[in-house]
């Protein structure tokens, strides 16, 4: 079965301009994130880094940057929020391919392996494949029904100490103007289930990549601007506050919740690397239609019942 639609062609948005990241680099300080410690030396995480095939890895670093470079100008900011130890979560956006790779060789720069969460089918392609495997690739079979078993594979790399990559989109954005849509909420599943059985809030980070839409892949000449931002902590403390009475999981009020604040978040950021302004709505990927953003969950210390005993299976 295949997505549904397609996204947007690359004439729907506006190559990122000199002016705009002229702009951003005078409020931030740009690095190129395919380069050795971008933001300056640091410790690297030696038992991570040991952990995940590092020669294969390097090799996978190598080729990807040189990628990268040919096709585009990246350059990011936010990448000296990235933690040096211990478990956090990344969001990525997901407007082309490149939002894979951006966030995955940047935090590989800096000393971090995390492990991330793909379409199953890119373990099976063709040399790259084994890759992705070798270096940490979460297979995710979409439309298996096995949701519960996928995000509990994910709380255990998190439990176990590990950094994850989720992109909670599930797949590109069919936005027409390619702003992030519908979020799944098994993100917030993920966040507030780990969370609660390490007795702490997983730090939570959202990835922006913005520039890839405009590159023509068969021929990426001249070279286009790609900026990613690496967003500073998401807090979702007051989810967490009554985890002992959530009973077996976290209600899914919480997880929607939690999956919104994120979508907020990266259109917010996404707008202030593209210098235009937000839209109001979202995309929702389920109806394939432009609604209204969601009301915040005000109160999460009050979980309506009735809400709970309807809600829609969690995809």
């Amino acid at each position: 079965m295949a997505s549904k639609g397609k996204p947007s062609p690359r004439s729907a948005v506006r190559p990122l301009s000199h002016a705009q990241v002229a702009k951003l680099a005078a409020q931030y300080d740009l690095v190129d994130p395919t380069r050795p410690y971008p933001t300056g030396r640091i410790e690297p995480n030696e038992q991570e880094i040991n952990e995940q095939n590092p020669k294969l890895t390097g090799r996978l670093m190598e080729g990807c940057a040189k990628v990268l470079r040919a096709s585009c100008r990246l350059r990011a900011w936010g990448l000296e929020n990235v933690p040096v130890d211990g478990p956090y979560i990344t969001a990525a956006t997901h407007v082309t391919q490149f939002d894979v790779f951006v966030p995955m060789i940047a935090m590989f720069e800096m000393g971090r392996r995390p492990r991330y969460m793909a379409k199953a089918e890119m373990g099976t392609w063709p040399i790259i494949g084994k890759w992705f495997r070798a270096v940490g690739m979460q297979p995710v079979p979409r439309r298996s029904g096995k949701a519960r078993q996928i995000e509990e594979e994910s709380i255990s790399i998190l439990t176990g100490g590990r950094p994850l990559t989720i992109w909670p989109e599930g797949t590109v954005t069919r936005d027409p103007q390619k702003w992030p849509m519908s979020m799944k909420n098994g993100v917030g599943f993920i966040a507030l289930e780990a969370s609660r059985r390490l007795g702490r809030q997983i730090p939570l980070y959202c990835a922006v990549t913005w520039g890839a839409a405009s590159i023509n892949h068969f021929w990426p000449w001249p070279r286009k601007n790609v900026v990613m931002c690496y967003d500073v902590r998401l807090d979702y403390s007051d989810l967490l506050e009554d985890v002992d009475d959530w009973g077996p999981e976290p209600p899914v009020e919480y997880a929607n919740e939690l999956a919104r604040r994120i979508r907020v978040r990266m259109k917010n950021v996404m707008a202030n690397i593209r210098g235009e302004q937000p839209p109001k709505g979202f995309f929702d990927y389920r109806i394939m239609k432009e609604v209204p953003e969601t009301e915040p969950f005000a109160d999460p210390h009050q979980v309506d019942a009735r809400a709970l005993a309807h809600a829609q299976p969690r995809a």
